[in-house]
């Protein structure tokens, strides 16, 4: 069932603000997912040169802070 909408676009408006911020999270996880799996997998079948593990470490600290930061701003609303 994709996200929907049903209201006005209204960037003023605090909810369409946080429903806006978590869709933007639900892009950058499956983002993640999609690009990190693929890497894992290639490394599986091939090693790669570069180090995914620090790669896969700062994406996941990187999508975490985004994390907070969308809890963080909902509190405040």
């Amino acid at each position: 069932m994709p996200i929907r909408w049903y209201g006005s676009v209204n960037s003023s408006d605090s909810t369409y603000r946080h429903f806006e911020r978590i869709v933007d999270f639900c892009i950058h996880t499956g983002v993640f997912a999609a690009i990190n799996s693929g890497l894992w997998f290639t490394q599986n079948i091939h090693p790669l040169s570069f180090y995914l593990t620090s790669l896969t470490l700062g994406w996941t600290i990187g999508l975490l802070l985004h994390l907070l930061m969308v809890m963080s701003l909902q509190s405040k609303n």
